[in-house]
């Protein structure tokens, strides 16, 4: 290299060279960098099923992704002609604002939701988290926001939320919201006296056995219509108090509590008389003829008031005083409106402690049984029992089944104590049966509730129970009353004709003491009628009443069925029966109702008598 550069040179240059070719390498390297990320945004950006967005600090959009167009319906043309915070709900806007102004000063986004419109008008709600992008100072630039459509999550929250509060039938407000908001009026009439208010507690009367006998799907849709008659009579159109006091569904709330039982709060009650009437009016709606499945249906309601006017320390006493002046409505025949007062607190207090009685009676097996007998009225001879239903309480001795009775209907236990009566007659029966096998065999008679007759179970495990005690079922006839019979007659005929198909006999008990009578008695066949024993205690004092027996025997003498005179006191009582043709009888002329063993006893002696005159 003695004639060109010096050495040193060309060691320059190629050093400058290898800079300058590895300046460029790296830019190249840089740009296909950046390339890629772009493209990897583009990917990323376009085929998210999140919609993604740049806008400036000033709210316009940059750069909209394609999930905007499916989300939205809104083309990036025209996105781009509108400004971000134009279509956001104006309720969200400020939220929204505040949020970027935030990310602006802090460089951090935080998430919220807002409400957004849809191009075809409609509301979708976002859950939105933005980031920041800032220039070579430091300051933000552009914000990255990134929109996740949660609408239909939204709407299934507050589904749940709905219906955690109200009733899946009638949409009403349930349990949970009725007390929420009773305590809250509760709690404000505390602090301000003149703020009064009212509890009406509305139960429909035997829908227990309606529901039984025609059906969970008929009961369901009588359900929904009474919700919707009760919400009728508080709507704004519809006042139900004076002018001057207008009291609408502004002020008035209506739930359900469950089952059959309503409740409405009402609100700013300065009259004790507006909820009375309030009352009449829910009444006559619910009394209006009801058509389900082509079947005309009627029902009635009790319904029970308290007024806050009265001294309570918790809200809840308010509803448990509105239920229990229901309850009383319910005792005095039901389709009637009670306001509550302190007996029937008083009355409540022995009822919960009965209630618990009862519970307890039943596990500790306190219930016994007493047996009347059935006479032949004109030789004397015991025919069959009526087994009756007793409680041998622990402080008040032997106790009639009309002072429980209807609490063990509400607390359930009738149909279990019902199921026991019936296994105890025809073991008894049984019994009675082996000790006297030369005597002609006797009956025995068992009241049935309301209940056992409506539970889809009875004839099977009746079925059960004779075959478990081996009484030959002719030897068993069931009384039922016309309030049994007549709520569904088509299940009390498919009934009748199961039990009659086993070989049971059929009595219509209480005979003569309601209004339709005769009306049962041609649409279901019985074998017996009883002769209600109020018209035995009148024959002899009352000429209307003694036809009526008599008509009564004629009408069994025309159907060949057995005709029972029940509550026979005194001999002239018998004689009057006797010449009228009744051919059975019982009451305390014959003998009090008495224990399986005296019962036993009974037939042996009256079966060591026919021995006697027959030797």
């Amino acid at each position: 290299m003695g004639n060109g550069v010096p050495q040193w040179n060309w060691i320059v240059i190629a050093a400058l060279a290898a800079l300058v070719i590895g300046l460029f390498v790296h830019i190249y390297r840089m740009r296909r960098k950046a390339a890629a990320r772009e493209e990897l945004f583009q990917i990323v950006t376009e085929n998210a099923a999140d919609m993604i967005a740049l806008v400036d600090v000033k709210g316009n959009r940059l750069y909209n992704s394609p999930a905007y167009k499916r989300i939205l319906g809104y083309s990036a043309a025209e996105l781009s002609e509108t400004s971000a915070f134009e279509q956001i709900h104006p309720d969200d806007r400020f939220k929204v604002l505040e949020a970027a102004r935030e990310a602006r000063a802090t460089g951090v986004g935080k998430k919220l939701e807002y409400r957004i419109r849809h191009k075809d008008g409609s509301w979708r709600v976002l859950e939105s988290v933005a980031g920041t992008i800032r220039d070579d100072k430091g300051e933000v630039t552009k914000l990255v926001i990134v929109n996740r459509d949660v609408t239909e999550r939204k709407r299934a929250e507050e589904l749940a939320e709905h219906n955690s509060f109200h009733d899946g039938l009638t949409g009403l407000p349930n349990r949970r919201l009725f007390l929420d908001r009773l305590g809250r009026v509760f709690e404000r009439a505390q602090r301000h006296g003149e703020n009064q208010f009212a509890v009406l507690f509305v139960d429909l009367d035997g829908f227990k056995v309606f529901n039984d006998t025609m059906g969970p799907a008929v009961g369901d849709q009588v359900l929904a219509e009474i919700g919707r008659r009760l919400g009728s009579c508080l709507r704004d159109e519809d006042t139900i108090s004076r002018p001057q006091e207008d009291l609408t569904s502004r002020n008035a709330v209506l739930s359900r509590l469950g089952g059959d039982e309503f409740t409405i709060l009402l609100e700013n009650v300065s009259d004790p008389s507006v909820p009375m009437r309030v009352g009449q009016r829910i009444l006559a709606a619910i009394a209006a003829l009801f058509m389900v499945e082509g079947r005309e249906i009627r029902i009635s309601a009790s319904i029970g008031i308290a007024l806050s006017t009265t001294s309570h320390k918790h809200a809840e006493d308010l509803l448990q005083d509105a239920d229990v002046a229901m309850r009383r409505a319910k005792a005095l025949g039901g389709g009637r409106c009670e306001v509550f007062d302190e007996a029937m607190h008083a009355r409540a207090v022995n009822r919960l402690k009965l209630e618990a009685e009862l519970t307890e009676a039943l596990r500790k097996r306190e219930f016994r049984v007493r047996y009347q007998p059935i006479v032949d009225l004109q030789t004397g001879r015991i025919t069959a029992f009526e087994a009756l239903l007793r409680w041998q309480h622990p402080g008040q001795g032997l106790i009639s089944p009309f002072k429980f009775i209807d609490v063990a209907e509400d607390t359930g236990l009738l149909f279990a104590t019902g199921q026991w009566l019936l296994m105890q007659a025809c073991r008894h029966l049984g019994s009675w049966e082996i000790a006297n096998p030369a005597r002609e065999p006797v009956g025995v008679s068992v009241n049935l509730s309301a209940k056992q007759f409506a539970d889809v179970r009875f004839v099977s495990e009746l079925q059960s129970i004779l075959r478990e005690t081996g009484v030959a079922p002719p030897r068993l006839q069931l009384e039922i009353t016309e309030t049994v019979a007549a709520p569904d007659p088509s299940h009390t005929i498919e009934v009748l004709s199961r039990l009659k198909h086993i070989g049971v006999g059929i009595a219509l008990d209480d005979f003569g003491s309601g209004n339709s009578s005769l009306v049962a008695l041609r649409r279901f066949s019985m074998d017996a009628l009883k002769i209600d024993r109020s018209l035995i205690g009148e024959m002899l004092a009352n000429r209307s009443t003694y036809e009526t027996v008599d008509l009564i025997v004629a009408v069994g003498r025309k159907l060949k069925v057995n005709v029972i005179a029940e509550g026979i006191e005194t001999p002239k009582q018998l004689e009057a029966l006797r010449e009228l043709g009744c051919n059975l009888g019982q009451g305390f002329l014959f003998s009090q109702p008495v224990d399986a063993e005296s019962a036993g006893k009974l037939l042996a002696e009256q079966g060591a008598q026919a021995r006697t005159a027959g030797v």
